[in-house]
């Protein structure tokens, strides 16, 4: 892969790295020589799939230093911070992956009031999955961790300007999370570090699987997506691979659809 050689030997922070999206990311980027950082939130049950991706990082020959923390956790990112200051050399991380996929899934109305959402679940969604991203940010901007040439990517979806029942506070957390891209790549370019939401199409990952409804929702994207299939994990680590390269300096600020055309069809 000489055409990726010019990540090889630095170091992604990927956030939400044990499945989905950020599992298959720290994969193809540790096989294109990016040594990963990965942090997670699993229990027991779950401990022995991280260990399996920790050891297909490993096995690409690039370093693997997982985290199993709350990535939302203030004191805990800034723990994090330091120990990547620590393994990097203070040179930083050159990629900033944020795949965090926890929410709740509840509608804004209800019969009953216990049956919709609270303003504390809304407020969780949000801070999980959009406003811990900026806060992320910062920590390695304030310690000279985000050097030039940097990338952020921050996984978003359709939902993020569609609706589908009980999912409005993971779609408003979508949105933010968009908004966030745009507001950090103006506030970075002058740091030469780009910012840029990556929009998969409907993926059949463990998240979506939580999603009520997620059946008839990949039925229709099955149907309705050009190329005949559903996005895979895999087609978006391809892409934020291809895109950690030097070539792509010049792209910052966007919502970029990875999704075979899915989007495109009315």
């Amino acid at each position: 892969m000489t055409q990726l050689s010019t990540i090889r030997g630095r170091w992604a922070l990927v956030l939400g790295a044990s499945s989905g999206f950020g599992e298959a990311i720290s994969i193809r980027l540790a096989e294109a020589g990016v040594n990963i950082v990965g942090v997670h939130l699993d229990r027991k049950g779950t401990m022995p799939h991280v260990e399996e991706v920790i050891s297909k990082v490993r096995a690409t020959g690039s370093q693997a230093v997982y985290f199993n923390a709350n990535a939302s956790d203030a004191e805990k990112r800034i723990e994090i911070v330091g120990e990547i200051e620590k393994l990097t050399g203070g040179k930083g991380v050159h990629g900033l992956i944020h795949s965090l996929a926890f929410g709740t899934l509840k509608p804004f109305l209800a019969k009953e009031p216990k049956d919709h959402i609270s303003q504390d679940q809304m407020n969780m969604t949000s801070d999980v999955m959009a406003h811990s991203l900026v806060y992320w940010t910062q920590s390695l901007f304030e310690r000279n961790l985000l050097p030039r040439g940097g990338r952020i990517f921050a996984m978003t979806s359709s939902g993020g300007a569609r609706v589908w029942p009980s999912y409005g506070a993971v779609s408003a957390a979508k949105a933010a999370l968009e908004s966030h891209c745009r507001q950090l790549a103006l506030e970075l370019a002058s740091h030469g570090v780009t910012a840029n939401a990556i929009r998969a199409g409907v993926t059949d990952t463990p998240a979506l699987r939580k999603i009520p409804g997620n059946e008839e929702m990949i039925e229709i994207a099955t149907k309705r997506n050009p190329s005949g299939r559903l996005t895979t994990p895999d087609d978006i680590a391809l892409m934020i691979t291809l895109l950690m390269q030097n070539g792509s300096t010049w792209l910052t600020g966007n919502v970029i659809g990875v999704d075979g055309g899915e989007d495109i069809v009315g």
